[in-house]
């Protein structure tokens, strides 16, 4: 089976494909607070998988990583908005210390391709 890299640098790609499966890198922004930041990165991972050939309703998995677990309300209202009411995915969610301080959330996800 191929393995097809999309927007690949010397460090990452931000997608791959492989077997039916579009695995996402970490998608992160910038926004002066985590709902704008959360609506950025969703927006971001709408245009990956779109490029890929799926979307949104396909994805399997999410990972969501916080820098402070004090956003998470904030952070579902934002969610669960983008994601709607049915066919949500696994998804987990923690706090970690993220790549710089200015990044309030990071978003991981991995969806089917479409039919």
């Amino acid at each position: 089976m191929s393995i097809q890299r999309l927007h690949s640098g010397p460090r990452m790609s931000q997608a791959v494909i492989h077997g039916g499966i579009v695995y996402l890198a970490g998608q992160v922004a910038l926004g002066p607070d985590v709902s704008e930041q959360t609506r950025a990165v969703l927006a971001q991972i709408d245009s990956l998988l779109a490029e890929a050939g799926t979307d949104r309703s396909r994805i399997l998995q999410a990972t969501i990583w916080l820098a402070d677990m004090a956003d998470f309300a904030a952070m579902n209202v934002v969610w669960e908005e983008w994601i709607g009411g049915g066919g949500a995915p696994t998804r987990a969610t923690g706090e970690v210390r993220l790549a710089t301080p200015d990044y309030k959330v990071e978003i991981i996800v991995t969806a089917a391709l479409g039919e």
